[in-house]
Protein backbone atom coordinates (compact mmCIF):
# COMPACT_ATOMS: atom_id res chain seq x y z
CA UNK A 1 0.00 0.00 0.00
CA UNK A 2 1.17 3.44 -1.06
CA UNK A 3 2.12 6.04 2.31
CA UNK A 4 -0.78 8.19 0.44
CA UNK A 5 -3.11 5.00 0.90
CA UNK A 6 -1.85 4.79 4.39
CA UNK A 7 -2.23 8.55 5.41
CA UNK A 8 -5.76 8.11 4.22
CA UNK A 9 -6.95 4.87 6.29
CA UNK A 10 -5.70 6.79 9.30
CA UNK A 11 -7.46 9.57 8.45
CA UNK A 12 -11.15 8.21 7.80
CA UNK A 13 -10.04 5.89 10.41
CA UNK A 14 -9.45 8.54 13.34
CA UNK A 15 -12.45 10.88 12.45
CA UNK A 16 -15.87 11.20 11.13
CA UNK A 17 -16.23 11.78 7.64
CA UNK A 18 -19.50 13.91 6.06
CA UNK A 19 -22.12 11.72 5.30
CA UNK A 20 -24.17 14.65 2.96
CA UNK A 21 -23.73 14.34 -0.51
CA UNK A 22 -22.04 17.59 -2.17
CA UNK A 23 -24.58 20.35 -2.47
CA UNK A 24 -23.81 21.38 -5.49
CA UNK A 25 -23.59 17.43 -7.40
CA UNK A 26 -27.33 17.45 -5.34
CA UNK A 27 -28.52 20.45 -7.27
CA UNK A 28 -27.06 19.51 -10.98
CA UNK A 29 -27.78 16.04 -10.71
CA UNK A 30 -31.26 15.58 -9.25
CA UNK A 31 -32.87 16.31 -12.51
CA UNK A 32 -31.21 13.76 -14.41
CA UNK A 33 -32.80 10.15 -14.79
CA UNK A 34 -30.81 7.42 -12.59
CA UNK A 35 -28.17 5.06 -14.58
CA UNK A 36 -24.69 4.46 -14.46
CA UNK A 37 -22.42 6.95 -12.10
CA UNK A 38 -18.99 6.50 -11.02
CA UNK A 39 -17.48 8.36 -7.80
CA UNK A 40 -13.36 9.01 -8.15
CA UNK A 41 -11.80 9.39 -4.90
CA UNK A 42 -15.22 8.27 -2.78
CA UNK A 43 -13.91 8.35 0.53
CA UNK A 44 -16.36 6.73 2.63
CA UNK A 45 -18.86 7.13 -0.15
CA UNK A 46 -21.44 10.38 0.68
CA UNK A 47 -21.90 11.04 -2.98
CA UNK A 48 -22.50 7.24 -4.52
CA UNK A 49 -24.80 6.42 -1.66
CA UNK A 50 -26.73 9.26 -2.45
CA UNK A 51 -26.72 8.18 -5.88
CA UNK A 52 -27.39 4.67 -5.32
CA UNK A 53 -30.29 5.69 -3.04
CA UNK A 54 -32.09 7.25 -6.21
CA UNK A 55 -31.43 4.59 -8.32
CA UNK A 56 -28.39 4.55 -9.95
CA UNK A 57 -25.27 1.79 -10.28
CA UNK A 58 -23.18 3.70 -8.21
CA UNK A 59 -18.85 2.72 -8.19
CA UNK A 60 -17.08 3.86 -5.27
CA UNK A 61 -13.13 3.98 -6.22
CA UNK A 62 -10.28 5.17 -3.99
CA UNK A 63 -7.22 4.08 -2.27
CA UNK A 64 -7.85 3.94 1.02
CA UNK A 65 -9.53 0.13 1.98
CA UNK A 66 -10.85 1.84 5.42
CA UNK A 67 -13.04 4.36 3.34
CA UNK A 68 -14.55 1.57 0.73
CA UNK A 69 -15.63 -0.42 3.88
CA UNK A 70 -17.25 2.71 5.38
CA UNK A 71 -18.85 2.98 2.57
CA UNK A 72 -20.03 -0.81 2.29
CA UNK A 73 -21.28 -0.68 5.80
CA UNK A 74 -23.83 1.90 5.00
CA UNK A 75 -24.32 1.00 1.81
CA UNK A 76 -25.71 -2.00 4.05
CA UNK A 77 -26.86 0.36 6.23
CA UNK A 78 -29.66 1.98 4.11
CA UNK A 79 -30.11 -1.38 1.72
CA UNK A 80 -28.33 0.03 -1.34
CA UNK A 81 -25.98 -1.52 -3.71
CA UNK A 82 -22.83 0.06 -3.90
CA UNK A 83 -19.99 -1.18 -6.04
CA UNK A 84 -16.20 -0.28 -4.28
CA UNK A 85 -12.62 -0.63 -6.34
CA UNK A 86 -9.90 0.04 -4.36
CA UNK A 87 -7.26 1.81 -6.58
CA UNK A 88 -5.05 5.21 -6.85
CA UNK A 89 -7.47 7.22 -8.74
CA UNK A 90 -4.45 9.12 -10.38
CA UNK A 91 -3.41 6.44 -12.63
CA UNK A 92 -6.17 4.05 -12.45
CA UNK A 93 -8.22 4.41 -15.88
CA UNK A 94 -12.11 3.16 -15.54
CA UNK A 95 -14.16 1.34 -18.36
CA UNK A 96 -14.15 3.80 -21.55
CA UNK A 97 -18.01 4.68 -22.34
CA UNK A 98 -19.11 3.14 -19.52
CA UNK A 99 -20.81 6.03 -16.95
CA UNK A 100 -23.91 8.71 -17.50
CA UNK A 101 -22.23 10.59 -14.70
CA UNK A 102 -18.69 10.57 -13.11
CA UNK A 103 -18.17 12.33 -9.49
CA UNK A 104 -14.31 13.71 -8.68
CA UNK A 105 -14.87 15.61 -5.56
CA UNK A 106 -12.26 17.30 -3.51
CA UNK A 107 -9.46 15.38 -4.89
CA UNK A 108 -6.49 18.12 -5.06
CA UNK A 109 -3.42 16.21 -6.95
CA UNK A 110 -2.42 19.30 -9.07
CA UNK A 111 -3.42 20.88 -11.73
CA UNK A 112 -1.51 18.58 -14.21
CA UNK A 113 -2.78 15.49 -12.50
CA UNK A 114 -5.86 16.76 -12.25
CA UNK A 115 -6.18 17.14 -15.95
CA UNK A 116 -5.09 13.45 -16.21
CA UNK A 117 -7.50 12.19 -13.50
CA UNK A 118 -10.27 14.59 -15.91
CA UNK A 119 -9.06 12.67 -19.22
CA UNK A 120 -9.30 9.22 -17.70
CA UNK A 121 -12.94 10.46 -16.69
CA UNK A 122 -13.86 11.81 -19.57
CA UNK A 123 -12.86 8.73 -21.73
CA UNK A 124 -15.11 6.83 -19.06
CA UNK A 125 -18.39 8.98 -20.15
CA UNK A 126 -20.89 7.66 -22.92
CA UNK A 127 -21.77 10.74 -25.04
CA UNK A 128 -23.73 12.90 -23.19
CA UNK A 129 -23.02 12.02 -20.02
CA UNK A 130 -21.84 14.82 -17.72
CA UNK A 131 -18.83 15.04 -15.20
CA UNK A 132 -19.17 16.79 -11.94
CA UNK A 133 -15.88 18.16 -10.51
CA UNK A 134 -15.53 19.84 -7.52
CA UNK A 135 -12.72 21.18 -4.96
CA UNK A 136 -11.37 23.63 -2.43
CA UNK A 137 -11.11 27.19 -3.77
CA UNK A 138 -7.33 28.96 -3.16
CA UNK A 139 -8.61 31.14 -1.09
CA UNK A 140 -9.28 28.68 1.60
CA UNK A 141 -5.61 28.41 1.89
CA UNK A 142 -5.23 27.71 5.66
CA UNK A 143 -8.57 26.84 6.22
CA UNK A 144 -9.89 24.25 4.07
CA UNK A 145 -8.38 22.13 1.69
CA UNK A 146 -4.86 20.87 1.37
CA UNK A 147 -2.12 22.98 2.92
CA UNK A 148 -0.08 23.92 -0.21
CA UNK A 149 -1.47 26.46 -2.63
CA UNK A 150 -0.43 24.68 -6.14
CA UNK A 151 -3.00 21.78 -5.13
CA UNK A 152 -5.84 24.13 -4.63
CA UNK A 153 -8.21 25.18 -7.29
CA UNK A 154 -9.55 28.29 -8.75
CA UNK A 155 -12.47 29.07 -11.39
CA UNK A 156 -8.87 28.83 -14.11
CA UNK A 157 -7.12 25.76 -12.93
CA UNK A 158 -10.36 23.88 -12.89
CA UNK A 159 -11.23 25.29 -16.48
CA UNK A 160 -7.57 24.34 -18.07
CA UNK A 161 -7.86 21.00 -16.25
CA UNK A 162 -11.41 19.81 -17.79
CA UNK A 163 -10.47 18.01 -21.37
CA UNK A 164 -11.37 19.15 -25.37
CA UNK A 165 -14.28 16.43 -25.33
CA UNK A 166 -16.50 18.19 -22.61
CA UNK A 167 -18.56 21.18 -22.69
CA UNK A 168 -18.58 22.64 -20.03
CA UNK A 169 -22.61 23.95 -18.88
CA UNK A 170 -21.39 25.47 -15.47
CA UNK A 171 -18.19 26.63 -13.62
CA UNK A 172 -18.62 28.66 -10.48
CA UNK A 173 -16.59 29.67 -7.63
CA UNK A 174 -19.82 29.46 -4.57
CA UNK A 175 -19.45 29.09 -1.28
CA UNK A 176 -21.02 25.94 0.39
CA UNK A 177 -21.32 24.92 4.20
CA UNK A 178 -17.75 23.80 6.63
CA UNK A 179 -17.97 19.78 6.03
CA UNK A 180 -15.42 18.75 8.60
CA UNK A 181 -18.01 19.14 11.81
CA UNK A 182 -16.90 22.18 13.04
CA UNK A 183 -19.71 24.52 12.16
CA UNK A 184 -16.65 27.03 11.29
CA UNK A 185 -16.63 29.33 8.59
CA UNK A 186 -17.76 28.41 5.11
CA UNK A 187 -15.85 27.17 2.44
CA UNK A 188 -15.46 28.61 -1.10
CA UNK A 189 -15.77 25.88 -3.59
CA UNK A 190 -14.86 25.75 -7.25
CA UNK A 191 -16.77 23.48 -9.16
CA UNK A 192 -17.33 22.33 -13.18
CA UNK A 193 -20.62 20.85 -14.35
CA UNK A 194 -19.62 19.50 -17.75
CA UNK A 195 -20.99 17.13 -20.85
CA UNK A 196 -19.24 14.72 -22.95
CA UNK A 197 -19.62 15.85 -26.59
CA UNK A 198 -21.29 13.90 -29.36
CA UNK A 199 -18.25 12.22 -31.70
Amino acid sequence: MSGEAEMWDRRFAEQPWPTEADPFLVELAQPLPAGRALDIASGPGRNSLWLADRGWQATAVDASQVALAQARQRAADLGVPVQTVQADVTTWRPDPAAYDLVVVANLHPGVSMLRQVLTNAAAALVPGGHLFVVGHDLVNLGRHGPPDAERLLSPDRLAAAIPDELQVERLERRTRPADDGSGGEPDVAVFAWAVKKSS
